[in-house]
């Protein structure tokens, strides 16, 4: 990871649009009154950007193409589940990708000053345990995804499918608390939230109920985990890669 760090910039660039939405979100919090201030949609916008950074996964992509390319063969060969070489290189990615990361916050700040803040420590407690938690909630659903990649060349197609419901739900697009009431109730117990708007409002110091968001993910991690493991077994008897 570190030896392709030019790459990573480009990677950590691609994920600029949180900033886009930053900008007309605060220009029409200047006009309408929707219960936040621009400089609240500011940094809650900058958290967003940390969270997507934090929590990117691409799982599914490398998992179909071990299939198509018949190379899970080899990591079947091995005395480990192939699902840890996935992580072990997500996880590396991820402070390869930091210096870049820190480096765009700062040129945040000092493009915008008056969004400066401190969290306390318990937001970067709560923060840092939601991004974990995330993260593994994102990488779980996506490598459950990924398992259909065992009857189908495309899976990823699955991925950019989910995808776009991910994005209008999870809080990437506009934060939730400007979502109607019914609506976000519906909402709070889908896995969306929780992968960007809970940590992000946690940071930003958002109204969230932290015990419940945490016990929502740990429902959705039980389940995917099951579905995913039933997947896998039935997986393995349809794969017919070179070697299997």
């Amino acid at each position: 990871m570190l030896e392709y760090r030019a790459e990573l910039i480009l990677w950590a660039l691609s994920g600029s649009l949180p900033f886009i939405l930053m900008g007309v979100w605060s220009e029409a919090a200047q006009q309408v009154n929707f219960g936040l201030s621009a400089i609240e949609f500011a940094r809650y916008f900058l958290a967003v950007y940390l969270v997507r950074q934090l929590t990117v996964v691409w799982v599914i992509w490398d998992f179909e193409r071990e299939i198509v390319d018949g190379k899970l063969s080899f990591r079947l060969l091995q005395p480990l589940d192939p699902v840890w070489h996935h992580i072990a290189s997500h996880i590396a990615e991820r402070f390869a990708r930091l210096p870049f990361i820190l480096g765009l916050v700062v040129l945040f700040f000092l493009l915008y000053p008056g969004a400066f803040w401190l969290p306390s420590f318990r937001q970067l407690l709560l923060f840092t345990i939601a991004s974990i938690c995330a993260f593994a909630l994102q990488f779980l659903i996506q490598y459950t995804l990924a398992m259909f990649a065992f009857w189908t060349e495309k899976a990823s197609s699955i991925q950019e499918v989910w995808f776009l419901v991910h994005l209008f739900l999870s809080g990437a697009i506009a934060p939730l608390e400007i979502f109607p009431a019914a609506m976000r109730s519906i909402v709070m117990w889908t896995p969306f939230p929780y992968i960007i708007n809970f940590p992000a409002s946690i940071l930003t110091g958002l109204k969230v109920d932290v015990i419940q968001s945490f016990g929502v993910m740990l429902i959705w991690v039980i389940i995917f985990s099951i579905v995913n493991r039933w997947l896998w077994l039935k997986g393995l008897h349809q794969y017919s890669g070179m070697g299997a």
